[in-house]
């Protein structure tokens, strides 16, 4: 039984991260045990449990009294989740060997393939993204380094979702990545590590154009939401 429940836990931990960073949780909105318990089929507990361990991660935040909320996306947490993951990407590139593996690179060629496909759904690119970036990590020999990035990235991961989708298309990112992978395969590391930089750094022009236009998915130091018949952001 006792591995049941942990099982259980796991599950409804990652049914509601998965929710937040896809924001169909949207940051700021509000969450009820309850509801959540219902809409899952599961006892209040597993619900509690996973909300504790998504507040340590900063993607939820709990107000005594008022109640617990998606966090909205922390601009200072999003640029220290990029520091991360810049540095372990570009680092990784100093280590590309110079014939890479023939299949790594023929699966990131087909990813490419995948990633200019027209009208791609946000989502199926998004996932396409991940897969990309984790390839380019093991033809450098890090794939297990990857999980190390997704851990630091969840305040990114929503603003990269949220760029992908104030975009019309999402051909200009593929063509970003089929760049990168060019020099790698160039064995010109410095415009590899060039391009890789300013592609990743292009979210937070994004973040600057989503915030003028909805400021309200975005933290504000001193915003708590109070209790009128309902709870609601000032």
């Amino acid at each position: 039984m006792a591995g049941a429940s942990r099982s259980n836990r796991r599950i409804v931990y990652e049914t509601l991260r998965r929710r937040i960073l896809t924001l169909e949780l949207p940051p700021g909105a509000a969450l009820s045990e309850n509801e959540l318990a219902a809409g899952l089929g599961v006892s209040r507990t597993p619900i509690r449990e996973s909300l504790i361990l998504l507040a340590d991660e900063g993607l939820v935040q709990v107000f005594p009294q008022v109640g617990t909320f998606v966090s909205r996306v922390d601009a200072a947490k999003v640029v220290d989740a990029q520091f991360i993951r810049e540095a372990i990407e570009l680092a990784s590139l100093e280590d590309m060997p110079d014939e890479p593996d023939p299949d790594a690179v023929a699966r990131l060629r087909a990813n490419l393939a995948q990633q200019h496909s027209p009208d791609l759904p946000v989502e199926d690119f998004f996932a396409l993204d991940e897969q990309f970036h984790q390839g380019l990590l093991g033809l450098s020999g890090h794939a297990s380094v990857w999980p190390t990035v997704v851990a630091a990235k969840g305040h990114l991961d929503r603003a990269r979702r949220l760029g992908l989708q104030a975009n019309e298309s999402t051909i200009r990112f593929a063509d970003e990545h089929a760049a990168v992978l060019d020099a790698v395969l160039a064995g010109d590391r410095p415009t590899a590590q060039d391009r890789l930089r300013v592609h990743l750094r292009s979210v937070f022009g994004d973040i600057e154009t989503i915030r003028r236009r909805s400021p309200e998915l975005f933290a504000v130091s001193d915003a708590v939401p109070v209790r009128r018949s309902v709870a609601v952001w000032e």
